[in-house]
């Protein structure tokens, strides 16, 4: 990585299960790590006071969404993204490469770049490699990515040719680059066909990335062919950069995935769920709209330290969800970002001491219906 700004330094490793720590200019970022998301410069619900006091120590933000409104070059004027958001730790930001994938009706694709029409205004806008870089440069995020086409995983002949766009934008994104104070991470991609995704990864790990993202994953694959992806890359990315699964991230899939070398992940799951009525537990899922917690005097989930289950009751946050006030959605994602963070700090602390299998069988069996 850039030794200026920047370094990854691996501690420990359990089987194939990694605890790391990632250096940089707003602050180290243990690994496993979980990144809130923050498309639009905030995660929704909770404010840099309530991430920080939970335990948060990355936050994920969305170039395209920023660059669309307020602008990225009113966020440069502003004094960059972590000014603007009021957070002082490091921030990734993901390039819209995405978008390209969730926003298929609106864009168009060619081997330059990708045109998008706003979801906003209906406006035309023009995304190059060198565009969205110069946009993440403006601001100012530690951690950015290169712009890649997310493809539809199960369509073998598309995945070939977003492939060979994809590896072209990262050549071109790669050349364009010019702060040294941001990491760059390259994104493999190839659906879920093993062979595309290991000359993914010799492609991206030829040019030097100062870390590799893994995109195109749960967006309509088995868990099984996941897991099978995450399997064939394993031996393929280099033991000295952070590993980065992108948009996966239930409790379950962090422990299933750090146990094949994963060390990020970011997820919009534990947010939407709670604006949903959702709570995620260790067991599995809770809708609190359900009427059998209209008397339930336990907290979300027996154990847990949140100021959510500390505080409050099933029932009352139940009420919260029907009568539709903004406190169930707070106290919710706030329960479901801190199981989240605290996963993740369970999965460092179990490899750190060699413990990693039996955290990972006595996880599953939490899971398992009594």
């Amino acid at each position: 990585m850039n030794a200026r700004a920047f370094s990854f330094e691996l501690q420990a490793t359990d089987g194939r299960a990694r605890a790391a720590t990632l250096h940089t200019p707003h602050g180290e970022v243990p690994t496993p790590v979980y990144m809130p998301v923050g498309t639009q410069a905030t995660v929704k619900a909770v404010s840099p006071r309530d991430l920080s006091d939970m335990g948060a120590a990355i936050v994920l933000a969305n170039a395209y969404h920023l660059y669309l409104r307020p602008g990225d070059e009113l966020i440069a004027r502003l004094g960059g993204l972590h000014r603007f958001m009021g957070w002082e730790g490091p921030i990734l930001t993901d390039s819209g490469g995405y978008q390209v994938f969730s926003l298929a009706q609106r864009r168009r694709v060619d081997p330059d770049g990708v045109t998008f029409r706003s979801h906003i205004d209906g406006s035309e806008h023009r995304f190059t490699p060198e565009k969205v870089i110069a946009i993440q440069e403006k601001l100012g995020a530690d951690f950015i990515t290169c712009l890649d086409e997310c493809a539809p995983p199960l369509d073998r002949e598309y995945n070939v040719k977003a492939l060979r766009r994809t590896h072209s934008w990262a050549e071109r994104c790669l050349a364009a680059k010019s702060r040294a104070d941001q990491a760059l991470f390259g994104i493999l991609q190839g659906g879920i066909f093993t062979d595309l995704r290991e000359q993914s990864a010799r492609f991206l790990t030829d040019l030097g990335f100062d870390g590799y993202a893994i995109g195109g994953l749960s967006v309509g694959e088995t868990k099984e062919q996941t897991y099978t992806v995450l399997d064939a890359l394993q031996a393929q990315l280099p033991a000295d950069r952070p590993r980065y699964l992108m948009g996966v991230g239930t409790p379950a899939d962090l422990v299933e995935c750090v146990a094949r070398g994963v060390d990020m992940f970011d997820c919009v799951l534990p947010t939407r769920l709670a604006r949903n009525g959702g709570a995620l537990t260790r067991a599995g899922r809770l809708n609190l709209r359900n009427a059998r917690f209209s008397d339930d005097a336990g907290p979300l989930e027996e154990g847990c330290s949140c100021y959510a289950c500390s505080r409050f009751s099933r029932a009352y946050i139940r009420h919260l969800v029907a009568a539709n006030e903004i406190l169930g959605h707070q106290l919710l994602t706030m329960h479901n970002l801190h199981l989240m963070l605290t996963v993740a700090r369970e999965l460092r602390a179990a490899i750190v001491e060699g413990q990693f299998d039996s955290y990972r069988r006595g996880f599953a069996a939490a899971a398992e219906p009594a």
